[in-house]
């Protein structure tokens, strides 16, 4: 359906659900459309010709045949708030139904605002946790698309809510969209598998539809030469690596003492370190603190090379402060000790020329906005330190502003999504015409038409360079230029960029061609697609569909082995113990029956999500899983059993330091409930860090006999998953025993808020503040010590009480 302006303009689209004469009519983009309408379809289009208008297409479609809601996902916040602006223009839909859901948005608004949305924009994140915790249902939703769907591999959210879209939905309909969907013919065959997709549209820019909305993008590639002072700090760093390869060698894990070794060498390095510490060899130990300490060189010489002096400075004062807080690493103080590394810090501080990389960068700058008339010019980078110090070094001639994720960290304040969103909005308005941008920018945001686009670096990556190209060449001829330093790691990743591009244009070519034997291998291989399309539940332990198209409840085999049936028999009565309350004598309270069909139920905290644990159960047909932040344990499995679960390596972690101690936890749990459990995860508790095995054990024996806690072990996220399945149900299903959360922190006594406050001072630690308030006697008196008084606390020396003095008597700046 098309109309046509009245001033006899390009042709539009007529639609019910679009908005009069907004979208230019495009037929690659409706022959996308309507491929992607009638099948679960991967759309690869290259960056700037309207993937999401394809997307937009769709759900009109959708929502005017069929109804429900449409969703669609994106990987970062500016992107999503960017499509929910695009869709309020273009549909005729109030923009109160088309909502943004992010981690701003309160768990409970969300539920909310799920009911009465017609379109949802999201981060897969927050879909994922809602749907873990039962907030949401997906069984109305008619069209899903995952945007830059290149990220569905591994365990990113996009794989779990796909497969419980497939599931839960009554009519499905999916599109995934990537102007990159992966390196070769396995990447997109999983990202296919992953999302359930079973059709594949591919448009390149040599297609005819296309070619018209198209211009050259000339690719540059700039040679700078290193003056000799920054090489000389590099070389005096790779010394420092030299030697410490020469330990690693001399331990037998590396083969070459060369600073240049592969990131695959360094990883096989720590694989094999790793191996020694399993096997309680104490060389793995030293091995790994030294391997640290090459990967922090490596990063320092990787900035000089390819960044500038003044993010080697700024990453130097990061390791200079970690070194010298309490807990620092060894690899951390050896490095900033060492003579030479101390050479380079001052040859870095005394280093003022100007960087041959800014220099050039201003310089092509200038071409652009001013010889040649320019409006607006894109700089890209792969630190954050360098588009800081960058963004300020070029408005000393332009006006510049830089771009940069939310999560901050020592050093860099980050930018809050207002910020960025505000940043987008002048950029786009011409409020300023430099934008020095890290990869947030890359993936899909509409930044406007630029005239140029710089990249600081090489990337290495296909995905990410065809993403910033994309950013120029859309309605003009545009220009990118790449920045390479000579000698350095940047010619690496020049090749590394070359090739993988190449492979990536020839894929897309290939994938045209190959579209029915894709589609019949996805067939063969889609094990899970065919569970999809039946309507049947995916089993995420990994074993058969239950009959009903349940999970494993975790009972299998059992019935099998003597002296365990009774366990799994639905009417033991083996939890009925009149042991509910510590009151000897108080009556047992009791609880209605399950009614059949009711689902078990596990409220799961909300931080345990970095496991896959609540996932999988929720999964599982006859559970429902609630996330909740729980003050008390992991897991709530009834009103009277509670779960604190640990990693092996956490347990161990846990004992040495920390802000809360597992007796902490465990204490709290059973002040609480009548059934604490502590589930230890993992194999090698007794081969972690340098911790005697009887210290362990010993652990182990007073969280069972002083604080009457279950302490269970299990092998893996899987078992512990089944276990978990198999407690809460004997707990609901045959104890008839209700989920209750209750239970707060203990409120730290007036002894621990002290020695809080005195350990926070220039971060001595719990056990050196101790030592302060033992001897002073009040924290008033530890704040008004001189150096020479400090130093009379045992473990306060001279450089200790220093620090102490220099925090305590500095004037604050803020």
């Amino acid at each position: 359906m098309a109309a046509t302006d009245e001033d006899g303009g390009q042709p539009t689209i007529d639609h019910p659900l679009l908005e009069p004469e907004f979208l230019e009519r495009r037929l690659y983009q409706l022959k996308l459309a309507g491929t992607a309408a009638n099948h679960h379809t991967l759309v690869c289009l290259p960056t700037g010709l309207g993937k999401t208008t394809v997307s937009l297409l769709v759900t009109a479609r959708r929502l005017e045949e069929v109804g429900g809601t449409a969703l669609m996902l994106a990987p970062t916040k500016p992107l999503v708030q960017q499509h929910a602006e695009f869709y309020r223009e273009a549909l005729q839909i109030p923009d109160d139904e088309i909502v943004v859901f992010t981690g701003d948005v309160s768990p409970d608004d969300r539920a909310a605002l799920w009911e009465e949305a017609t379109v949802v924009m999201a981060t897969p994140q927050v879909i994922e946790n809602d749907l873990v915790g039962s907030r949401i249902s997906l069984s109305d939703v008619t069209h899903c698309t995952f945007d830059e769907c290149h990220r569905a591999t591994g365990d990113y959210a996009y794989n779990y809510i796909a497969e419980r879209y497939h599931a839960d939905a009554d009519d499905p309909l999916v599109t995934g969209m990537s102007a990159s969907p992966g390196g070769d013919e396995e990447a997109i065959l999983e990202v296919c598998e992953n999302l359930g997709l079973q059709e594949v549209e591919v448009m390149t820019e040599e297609d005819a539809d296309v070619d018209e909305f198209t211009h050259d993008t000339d690719v540059e590639w700039e040679r700078i030469e290193l003056p000799e002072e920054v090489l000389e700090i590099r070389d005096a760093l790779n010394e420092v690596i030299t030697d410490r390869l020469e330990k690693l060698k001399e331990l037998g894990v590396a083969s070459s003492t060369q600073p240049d070794q592969s990131q695959k060498d360094l990883n096989r390095m720590r694989a094999e370190l790793q191996q020694l510490i399993n096997n309680d060899q104490s060389e793995g130990f030293e091995g790994m603190s030294v391997h640290a300490e090459v990967m922090k060189l490596r990063q320092a010489v990787t900035l000089v090379e390819t960044q500038s002096v003044e993010a080697l400075r700024r990453y130097f004062d990061r390791q200079r402060n970690q070194a010298r807080s309490s807990g620092a690493s060894k690899a951390s103080q050896r490095m900033v000790s060492d003579p030479r590394v101390r050479e380079a810090m001052r040859r870095a501080e005394n280093f003022d020329e100007i960087h041959p990389k800014y220099r050039k960068s201003r310089m092509l700058l200038a071409e652009t906005l001013g010889l040649e008339g320019g409006d607006r010019v894109i700089v890209f980078t792969e630190s954050r330190d360098t588009a800081e110090a960058l963004t300020e070094f070029l408005s000393e001639s332009f006006d510049a502003k830089r771009f940069v994720g939310q999560g901050d960290r020592e050093g860099s304040d980050g930018m809050t999504q207002t910020e960025q969103q505000e940043v987008l909005d002048a950029f786009r308005g011409g409020e300023f015409e430099v934008l020095v941008s890290t990869s947030v920018a890359e993936e899909g945001l509409d930044v406007p038409e630029v005239d140029l686009v710089l990249f600081y670096e090489p990337v290495p990556t296909a995905i990410r360079s065809i993403q910033r190209k994309g950013r120029t060449g859309r309605q003009s001829e545009g220009r990118v230029v790449v920045l390479l330093a000579e000698d350095t790691r940047d010619e690496a990743y020049f090749w590394i960029s070359k090739r993988r591009e190449k492979e990536m244009e020839s894929e897309l070519r290939e994938l045209k061609g190959m579209a029915d034997d894709l589609e019949a291998e996805l067939d063969d291989a889609q094990q899970s697609l065919a569970a999809f399309e039946s309507g049947a539940k995916v089993d995420g332990g990994g074993g058969e569909s239950q009959p009903g198209g349940g999970a494993s409840s975790g009972n299998e085999g059992v019935g099998d082995r003597p002296g365990l049936r009774e366990f799994a028999e639905e009417n033991s009565d083996s939890s009925s113990d009149d042991d509910d309350s510590s009151d000897e004598g108080e009556t047992v309270e009791t609880h209605e029956p399950h009614a059949e069909g009711d689902r078990v139920e596990v409220v799961a905290d909300q931080r345990e999500m970095d496991a896959n644990i609540a996932r999988e159960l929720s999964r599982r047909e006859e559970y429902e899983v609630r996330l909740e932040t729980l003050e008390v344990g992991d897991y709530v499995l009834s009103d009277r059993v509670a779960v604190e679960r640990k990693s092996v390596a956490d347990f161990v972690d846990s004992l040495v330091g920390g802000d809360r101690s597992v007796f902490e936890q465990v204490g709290a749990m059973s002040r609480h409930y009548a059934r604490p459990i502590v589930i230890v995860e993992g194999e090698g508790l007794y081969e972690q860090r340098d911790v005697h095995p009887n210290a362990v054990r010993g652990a182990l024996s007073s969280l069972a006999v002083d604080f009457g806690a279950s302490v269970l072990r299990t092998e893996s996220e899987a078992d512990t998953t089944d276990l978990l399945a198999v407690i809460a149900g004997r707990e609901q299903e045959t104890g008839d025993r209700e989920v209750s959360v209750h239970g707060q922190k203990q409120a730290k006594t007036m002894a621990e808020q002290q020695e809080y406050v005195v350990s926070s001072i220039a971060e001595i630690g719990p056990v050196t503040a101790r030592s302060l308030l033992e001897e002073f006697g009040t924290v008033e008196a530890v704040m008004i010590a001189s150096e020479d008084e400090l130093t009379a606390a045992d473990g306060v020396g001279r450089v200790t009480a220093e620090r102490i003095r220099d925090v305590i008597g500095s004037t604050y700046t803020g």
